[in-house]
Formats: structure tokens, C-alpha cells, sequence
């Protein structure tokens, strides 16, 4: 009798050792950080769906060839136009942003937790983003880093990580809620990054809107918003 419960613990034993080897190889895979693919299969057909009319009503095939992303800083409005065959741009939607910090003016420094101003490319796509889903603009673009070298400031300290995400509060950024960002990020996936422009002004130019600009802001700040407002000026509205 003893001799078989020796047997039967040894092998008690014996499996535990196997089992806890084997665990690894055992365990089903971890699901890791999501792509965009795996976003565009998870929020893919429910932004299509929602997408797809407002196209078909804006006589734009969907996805589109190109759009230009327009942000209010003031009226707190991304404005969404996409091309049209005959290359002309339509406005299609709009959402509300609902949290952007900082004042009127440019981004200059990193922490100033101002949103910049100007023009701007969709950069790349976090659909792993600490705000659900994330665009990211490329600020500090060109013009960003020859006005620095100009004024002898530390490019290494303009900042970054400016996106348009989800939720509801920035430090910089363009939050416009997670049903609107799940919607604007497979817009952008749909359509490519590179197809897409954004501009950043201070407020809509195109309806006589004007901002007081801080005495803070750069001498070229007027120069910045002429240029903003004569390119808003081809945009219908």
C-alpha cells in the first residue's frame, strides 16, 4: 500500500512538472497591441455605414481621394471635405471638438499646451491611443522649425504629439469624442494619410470671425492667419 501511494504521488509530481512546462505553449495567444487593421475590422462597418450616406449626399464616391480636415479653434468645429471628381472639395460633415486647449496663436514650445495653427498633414494613426483612437499631425512641420532656427529657439523643445483623438479633454490636442474619432480615424485609414491636409486657424475667417491675438504671439502670427484666411476663402461654407 505504501508503495503504491509512493507511485502515486510521484507521478502527481511528475505532471505538475510537465503541466508547468507545457503552460506557455498551452496558454492561448495574447491579444497584444491592436493595428489598424484590427480597428478597421472592430469600427470599421459601423463608421461606414454612418459615412456612406454623407457621402453619397455630398455626390463624393466614398472612400474618397482626398480631404482636407478643417479645425476651428474658436467656433470649436472639425469641418470634414473630401474631392469630388471634378477635384473641386464639398464640405461633408462636421463634429464638435470638445476640448481644445490653450489661446489664440501658434504652438510654439513644448508644454505651452497650445493647439498650432497653420497648415499640417495627417502624420500616422495610434489605434492604440491612451484616448481610444489617435490622428497624429506632424507639427513641428517645416515652416514650425525655420521660424524656431529664425528666433534661435531650441528645436529640440518645440514639442509634439499632436493628434486629433477621442475623449474629452486636451493638453494641446483636438478631442472630438470617441464616436466621432472612431468614424474621422477609418475616414483616414479608408482614404490614406497621405491623401489628407489639415488646416488649423484660429476661427472661421470666412464669416468675418476675428480672435485677439496675446501680446505673447510671435510678430509673424497676423502673416500666419492672412494666409490661413486667404486659403479658407476657397473653401465653400
Amino acid at each position: 500500500m505504501v508503495r503504491w501511494l509512493a507511485i502515486l504521488i510521484t507521478l502527481l509530481v511528475v505532471s505538475c512538472i510537465i503541466g508547468w512546462l507545457l503552460s506557455p505553449f498551452l496558454r492561448p495567444p495574447s491579444s497584444g497591441p491592436k493595428t489598424v487593421s484590427d480597428r478597421l475590422k472592430e469600427f470599421g462597418p459601423a463608421a461606414d455605414a454612418r459615412l456612406a450616406p454623407k457621402f453619397k449626399i455630398a455626390q463624393v464616391p466614398y472612400p474618397p481621394r482626398r480631404l482636407l480636415f478643417l479645425a476651428l479653434k474658436q467656433e470649436k468645429r472639425l469641418e470634414i471635405y473630401a474631392e469630388r471628381l471634378d477635384r473641386s472639395l464639398t464640405l461633408v460633415t462636421t463634429y464638435p471638438i470638445l476640448a481644445a486647449s490653450g489661446l489664440p496663436g501658434p504652438k510654439l514650445r513644448e508644454g505651452d499646451r497650445q493647439v498650432p495653427e497653420g497648415f499640417y498633414k495627417i502624420e500616422s494613426l495610434n489605434p492604440n491611443s491612451s484616448y481610444h483612437l489617435s490622428l497624429r499631425i506632424n507639427y513641428p512641420n517645416a515652416s514650425d522649425k525655420s521660424r524656431a532656427i529664425a528666433e534661435s529657439r531650441d528645436l529640440g523643445g518645440l514639442g509634439g504629439d499632436i493628434m486629433i483623438h477621442g475623449r474629452d479633454v486636451s493638453i494641446g490636442c483636438l478631442a472630438i469624442g470617441d464616436p466621432a474619432v472612431e468614424e474621422v480615424f477609418v475616414l483616414a485609414a479608408r482614404t490614406g494619410v497621405e491623401n489628407i491636409d489639415v488646416i488649423l486657424a484660429p476661427c472661421d475667417f470666412r464669416k468675418g470671425a476675428s480672435v485677439p491675438i496675446p501680446a505673447s504671439a510671435p510678430s509673424w502670427t497676423n502673416d500666419l492667419h492672412a494666409q490661413i484666411r486667404d486659403a479658407m476663402k476657397k473653401l465653400p461654407h
